[in-house]
């Protein structure tokens, strides 16, 4: 197989509600400086879509944004789902490879264990843009996402002030290997060093809602004496309030990450206190957009930022 990675853009808009200014700083994987991109050795109208999972709403809102985006231009877009297994992916990425799609659109299960896959989807003259999680050790044309080190430190600057500086939080970590995961994580653990607060618990949940409910089970009663949760993404949080509601903790306060529409209704609910939100069908909307400019040979961006907003009660309407 032969060599090649190039370039992809930006504009932006909301899923739950207005806009902040954040951008990516994911640094993991390697986006080519934003040039004139040849078109695609395959330059047919076909885009490949390989998500990490369609079990989570986020993601599915992704995929909604992307299929929105490719039948306005009449492109074919090729979904494969990795239900949150890498070596299933791998084997995904390299059937689209197979089927010469112009753009591989990839979310990765896991930062690390894709790069094999880009570096021969590169080496088959295949662009690879990668949506809200990236890749690590692999050219990459653009990197899509939410500034998620920016997010997670939101979330713990809204729980500082909430909790007057003063109280103990558990963490719910999301997939292991995942940008997502590692910088959400980050820029939540770096602030609540610098404040009163202190993390007695850290755990993974995997993003999912029932794990999110059976590991928070298990935190509260290791831990009773807790004042907040900040979960990594939405269906953590959810899993979490179902953990509060059976030990009948409505005194804890609950952050989430994302902003799908269960979750904005928990805080519309007054169930989940606030949620760093992001935008996932602009995610995919912006993919499809940007992988059509790599098709075409037009000038695209390295990196595309797509802003959060911190949705609490007062704003969740």
């Amino acid at each position: 197989m032969n060599k090649l990675g190039f370039l992809a853009v930006s504009t932006l808009t909301l899923l739950a509600a207005a806009c902040s200014n954040q951008g990516p700083t994911d640094a993991a994987s390697t986006p080519a400086a934003a040039s004139t991109s040849p078109a695609p050795a395959a330059s047919n109208k076909t885009i490949g879509l390989a998500l990490s999972t369609q079990n989570n709403p986020f993601f599915v809102a992704l995929k909604n944004g992307a299929q929105k985006e490719a039948a306005a231009d009449g492109y074919t877009l090729t979904v494969v789902d990795a239900q949150d297994d890498p070596a299933k992916q791998i084997s995904s990425v390299e059937d689209l490879i197979q089927k010469k799609v112009s753009v591989i659109l990839l979310n990765p299960t896991d930062s690390s264990a894709l790069a094999g896959a880009v570096k021969e989807a590169n080496d088959a003259h295949i662009p690879v843009i990668t949506l809200d999680r990236s890749v690590d050790g692999a050219q990459v044309v653009a990197h899509i996402a939410s500034d998620n080190v920016v997010g997670g430190s939101e979330a713990a600057k809204f729980l500082i002030k909430a909790l007057n500086n003063k109280g103990n939080v558990i963490e719910l970590q999301g997939v292991p290997g995942t940008s997502a995961a590692r910088d959400r994580g980050q820029g939540f653990d770096d602030e609540i060093k610098t404040s009163g607060l202190k993390i007695i618990a850290q755990q993974p949940a995997n993003f999912d809602r029932a794990q999110g409910l059976s590991v928070t089970e298990n935190l509260l009663q290791a831990h009773p004496d807790v004042q907040a949760i900040f979960a990594q993404n939405d269906e953590m949080a959810l899993g979490a309030v179902r953990a509060l509601d059976g030990a009948k903790r409505a005194n804890v306060l609950v952050v989430g990450f994302d902003g799908t529409p269960d979750g904005i209704q928990a805080v519309k609910d007054g169930k989940i206190a606030a949620i760093v939100a992001q935008q996932p069908d602009m995610i995919g909307q912006l993919g499809v957009k940007n992988a059509k400019s790599v098709i075409d040979g037009e000038k695209v961006e390295a990196k595309i930022a797509v802003p959060l907003k911190l949705v609490t009660k007062d704003n969740a309407q």
